[in-house]
């Protein structure tokens, strides 16, 4: 049985690339840290990601999921993290002095009272009815993810000939996958006038298969009772309203969904953290710190990232800072708790952190999603009439999230909003 009767300071809930990161980060800056887990190994989804790309800005390197984990997975054992695995959070609780975190795994139910939470537990897939697609339940709807899973960690291939809704880029990389194992993927199906995955998706696992991207499309109705039989596929209007007359029925045993993801904060709701619509995740400040003093969240659970490097560096941040906060008590900033709200002006979707806490004493990164694809763009930094940063970019699509690094002294004193907006 596993250990549960030490103390710790810091917990990192979640063992995927974010939470070993912020692990790893706090446990540099001498916390005492541990790792909750839920699952049986360690990695979070990119145990089942075999296909590379990942690591080319953290190690320099082309790795694989299960390589890029591995490195992570190393570091942490290097600097003895415990790591509970199969172990379930029931509860959190907010002390006077922390938190009490209630869990459960093969030794019974326990309890830790850590002084900085960091909350690193990902992200879960939209399911047919997050979509509102009509029909029965039959056998051979599934996501993508769960698809993945299916086939790369328990070597089944549940498909014979399928259709992909949404063209997310674990839709993409599965119509790929498919493909290789002799599944027939019938196409790709997209909501939307452009593709939701990243261009280097579309092209190396699309174009190169020959596998067909129907834009503007969606699927309408499932059919069959026992096993899916096939979909009905349409056309859809500027507002995604199917046109009548463009319908068509394509036999099929398998739809793949990937229409979406959100960030897995359920738990911590409970705690009055604030959220942002935009993002479905926490507001944070700089060193990803929520509304509630103490708790930080990193990864795709504060916002949904394109690239693992990325999930990794703001693990980092939360770790380093959650550090601090767990020996020292420090609100990383003045007592009056002043802040710089950071908002999303024209064309910006959303922006991450989307506070800065006072005073600001290092360069941070920000995050930011274009609400749709602008040519030769330029976005300015404004705080209220001055702007104090430029930034010229060839093409902005909202797949493809972009890094921002701006530097402390460039806000002039007394800002209390800085808006992200794009010239175009």
């Amino acid at each position: 049985m596993q250990r549960t009767d030490f103390k710790v300071d810091t917990v990192v809930i979640g063992s995927g690339p974010a939470g070993m990161a912020a692990a790893v980060a706090a446990a540099e800056e001498g916390a005492g840290v541990c790792v909750i887990e839920r699952e049986e190994r360690p990695g979070g989804i990119l145990k089942q990601c075999i296909h590379d790309g990942f690591g080319l800005l953290q190690f320099q390197e082309k790795l694989t999921g299960p390589e890029y984990s591995y490195r992570y997975l190393q570091m942490v054992e290097n600097l003895q993290i415990p790591v509970l695995t199969k172990t379930f959070l029931l509860e959190i609780q907010h002390k006077e002095n922390g938190f009490r975190l209630i869990l459960q795994n093969e030794s019974g139910v326990f309890s830790l009272n850590p002084r900085a939470v960091i909350y690193a537990a990902g992200c879960r897939e939209k399911t047919s009815r997050q979509v509102f697609l009509q029909g029965t339940r039959p056998a051979g709807v599934i996501t993508a993810g769960t698809l993945q899973y299916m086939i790369n960690i328990q070597g089944y291939l549940p498909a014979g000939k399928c259709v992909i809704l949404g063209s997310g880029d674990i839709g993409l990389i599965m119509a790929r996958r498919l493909t290789l194992e002799g599944a027939e993927v019938e196409g790709v199906y997209e909501i939307k006038s452009e593709p939701s995955g990243l261009t280097r998706n579309v092209a190396q696992c699309l174009e190169d298969y020959r596998i067909p991207l129907h834009l503007s499309h969606t699927v309408t109705e499932i059919h069959g009772t026992e096993r899916l039989t096939g979909v009905t596929v349409a056309r859809v209007d500027e507002n995604f309203k199917p046109l009548s007359g463009t319908e068509k029925f394509v036999p099929v045993d398998t739809l793949v969904l990937s229409v979406g993801l959100i960030p897995e904060n359920d738990i911590i709701e409970s705690l009055g953290v604030e959220l942002d619509s935009r993002t479905s995740g926490p507001v944070v400040d700089q060193y990803n710190m929520t509304s509630l003093e103490g708790l930080f969240v990193c990864g795709n659970a504060l916002h949904v990232n394109d690239l693992v490097d990325y999930v990794s560096e703001s693990g980092e941040t939360a770790g380093r800072a959650a550090a601090e906060y767990a020996a020292r008590g420090l609100n990383h900033g003045d007592s009056n708790g002043k802040r710089v709200n950071l908002t999303p002006g024209n064309g910006i979707m959303y922006v991450v952190p989307q506070q800065w806490k006072i005073p600001m004493e290092e360069e941070t990164v920000f995050y930011f999603r274009s609400r749709e694809t602008v040519f030769r763009a330029e976005l300015e930094v404004a705080a209220g009439n001055q702007v104090i940063c430029r930034e010229k970019y060839p093409v902005l699509r909202p797949p493809e999230m972009e890094r921002l690094v701006i530097e402390p002294y460039l806000i002039p004193p007394g800002t209390k909003e800085i808006q992200f907006r794009l010239r175009c």
